[in-house]
């Protein structure tokens, strides 16, 4: 769930509302591929419940990680517009929040401060899945899981504005 919370920490109300009003929510059976390995992707998503896998092959072979609910999909493929190296299937039904590519990048376009805040957002949320990685890989410190204390402040608030979206969404 914490990152869910690096991102939506980094986006003011106005920010959170506009993707409430411009997303929308997906039901998902177990088995269904919300993300294919090398074919693009048009959206960027939330996991509200559920459990999905990503894989590194189309088949539940090789899976990678289990993602749940506060979990960003897609996120890679948006900020490279290329295609997604892993496929991320259905393990459980579950529900997701997704906004398509094309609204966000008008609004990107319009609007600096989401861009800024945006784009913020979606480093942090890199940063402390890279972080993750390495000290799964034992190369980090896995022992010290410290948040920037510029980063606490807007987690806060994060926790209640992704409660918001799960009551838009009917979710809790």
């Amino acid at each position: 769930m914490k990152r869910v919370l690096f991102f939506l920490g980094q986006l003011n109300d106005r920010d959170v509302e506009w993707m409430l009003q411009n997303g929308s929510k997906s039901l998902l059976e177990t088995g269904d591929r919300l993300i294919n390995k090398g074919k693009a992707i048009d959206s960027l998503y939330i996991v509200l419940s559920g459990q999905l896998a990503v894989c590194a092959t189309n088949n539940y072979d090789e899976c990678i990680a289990k993602l749940e609910a506060g979990e960003v999909i897609g996120e890679m493929s948006f900020i490279e517009s290329r295609p997604p190296s892993v496929s991320v299937i259905v393990t459980q039904p579950s529900v997701v929040y997704q906004i398509s590519r094309e609204k966000i990048n008008a609004r990107l376009l319009t609007n600096l401060e989401f861009k800024a805040n945006f784009y913020y957002a979606l480093a942090l949320f890199l940063s402390n899945r890279l972080r993750k990685t390495t000290d799964q890989l034992g190369v980090g410190n896995p022992d010290e899981d410290l948040v920037d204390t510029n980063v606490l402040d807007g987690v806060a608030q994060a926790g209640s504005r992704f409660v918001k979206i799960l009551h838009r969404f009917s979710e809790v």
